[in-house]
């Protein structure tokens, strides 16, 4: 609890609202569609571009090192950006502001994120056969966090900016601390030349080729990323401009859709026990098809929220899948390496979300939304035909 649990609620918590509340942040500054995706795409790119960094670093350097560090750095850009906008609330200065606050989170985050992965993977290991039980865990902490990051984002943005970044200071700062708690993780010899990102993202690749099954399931679960993020990028746009809702609105439908992941993280750990991964997660890779299929059509916000939460709990149950057999699979020497580029590929999608969201017109969002979903529908149902018979998903 105090070693692995607690620092990553208050890492999540602190990644939840930074996510969802600088895109929104944006649009509230700015009223402009166009920059909210550029926003989002700019909230993403640095993070894909500092995996590479980051698995290495935690290789090298530990855990519990990179953890605390990396909350550490983003605590104070968020508390200078939370001044330059108390001084500055409006023009020029406060959109760059938020733009650079955007990709800096961005690239901290995913140091920490990387870190808290490696040693929530370790408690995995210590477990056995339970892992999935750790997994379970750890997911439904980051689905805690979605559920009352973007709710809480969204009422603290109004009473202002500097108000809803001040507390997520406060967390990253928070994080900070409890991280020293988090116990030493294997790391490789310090000889040789500093990590660099080309090499540890290779060393990712390779275990990754040398591992069908996973290279199958993150196959997948990348296009279904395609959809999942466009919809995340242009939530704000769907629901403020399309729906006619408030900000609060956006925030809620990502609260509930995070509600809905906590019970379905909830089943799938049961269901796990019983069943094994393929079955469950052939199940969440079908109802996850059907609900986008069917989220590009919601004729008004209640039945858009519902389809999210619904596609959303069943990309949860894909998770705890995807997580359990990634700890079950990566040697631990090579597991920062790993999972930095595991978690590349399955994020690419997110910068390329926000880009055709700044390029399509609100109106035709829809159409945009239904070819991501038949792309989701159709590289989930060829992983988990190939995966049918993989000894790995096997009970």
């Amino acid at each position: 609890m105090r070693s692995i649990y607690l620092p990553r609620t208050a890492d999540a918590l602190a990644l939840a609202m930074s996510t969802y509340g600088i895109p929104l942040l944006v649009l509230t500054t700015t009223r402009s569609a166009a920059l909210t995706g550029a926003a989002f795409a700019l909230e993403w790119i640095p993070r894909l571009a500092a995996f590479g960094w980051a698995g290495s670093m935690v290789d090298r350097r530990g855990a519990a090192v990179v953890f605390h560090l990396a909350s550490l750095g983003r605590a104070l850009a968020l508390a200078t950006g939370a001044v330059l906008l108390h001084l500055h609330p409006s023009g020029t200065v406060a959109s760059a502001t938020v733009m650079v606050l955007a990709a800096t989170t961005g690239v901290l985050t995913e140091f920490s994120y990387i870190a808290a992965e490696t040693a929530g993977a370790a408690a995995g290991r210590r477990a056995g056969r339970r892992a999935h039980r750790v997994q379970a865990v750890l997911l439904g902490i980051d689905q805690t966090a979605t559920l009352a990051g973007p709710a809480l984002a969204g009422v603290l943005l109004l009473a202002g900016p500097p108000p809803m970044l001040a507390v997520i200071t406060g967390l990253s700062l928070l994080a900070a601390l409890l991280a020293l708690r988090t116990p030493p993780s294997p790391v490789t010899p310090a000889r040789g030349p500093k990590p660099q990102m080309g090499a540890g993202l290779l060393t990712g690749w390779r275990t990754i080729r040398s591992l069908p099954a996973l290279g199958w399931l993150v196959t997948g679960l990348t296009l279904s990323n395609a959809a999942t993020g466009l919809l995340q990028a242009a939530g704000p746009v769907i629901v403020v401009q399309h729906f006619g809702q408030s900000t609060t609105a956006v925030g809620l439908v990502w609260s509930a859709a995070a509600a809905a992941t906590i019970l379905s993280v909830t089943l799938c750990r049961f269901a796990l026990d019983r069943l094994g991964l393929w079955p469950v997660g052939a199940a969440c890779a079908a109802l996850a098809s059907l609900a986008c299929l069917a989220v590009a059509q919601a004729p008004g916000y209640r039945s858009y929220l519902v389809l999210v939460a619904v596609l959303m709990a069943a990309d949860g149950g894909l998770a705890v899948v995807l997580r359990t057999l990634r700890s079950r699979l990566i040697p631990p020497e090579k597991f920062g390496s790993t999972l930095s580029a595991t978690i590349l590929i399955l994020l690419l999608p997110f910068p390329v979300a926000g880009v055709l969201t700044t390029l399509t017109p609100p109106d035709a969002l829809g159409h945009v939304i239904t070819i991501c979903a038949v792309l989701q529908a159709l590289g989930l149902f060829c992983a988990f035909a190939r995966l049918r018979t993989d000894p790995a998903l096997r009970p």
